[in-house]
């Protein structure tokens, strides 16, 4: 499964890229499906704005967006982050960095997968999705 990490507008991170791309694996393996290209473009608040303004005229902030390219059941999509937004709600929900990236990162891949959060009920079982998974994670994390 090809997972490319691009950094657009902002200087690039010191992330583990073989973590995430295990962890997108993890999910994915999961929920059962066929997987394809993610691409994870990490950028700023501004970036992101500009995205949501262009593409779903919304003039917010946002951690992030998802544009889904999944063809013939194979999930391919991009996952537009906002690390402004992200180390902001780290802060705000008092978890580490790393917690709060992967729930983007989760978040961006159900969406991608077919779940979305338009409503409450929604949102919830999300949410619940997002928790199940960094518990699986972060209990074993995957050698380096």
């Amino acid at each position: 499964m090809p997972v490319f990490i691009h950094f657009e507008d902002i200087k690039p991170l010191k992330i583990n890229r073989k973590s995430i791309k295990h962890f997108i694996k993890i999910v994915f393996d999961k929920e059962k499906t066929i997987y394809g290209s993610i691409n994870l473009i990490f950028c700023s608040d501004k970036y992101l704005l500009d995205l949501n303004r262009k593409y779903l005229s919304h003039n917010y902030f946002t951690d992030i967006l998802t544009f889904n390219y999944t063809e013939n059941k194979s999930i391919c999509g991009d996952l537009f982050i906002s690390i402004e937004r992200v180390t902001e709600n780290a802060k705000i929900y008092s978890v580490s960095f790393a917690d709060e990236l992967y729930r983007v990162i989760i978040h961006g891949l159900l969406h991608l997968i077919g779940y979305d959060d338009n409503n409450p009920s929604k949102k919830r079982f999300m949410k619940a999705k997002e928790d199940d998974y960094l518990s699986l994670f972060f209990a074993k994390p995957p050698a380096d």
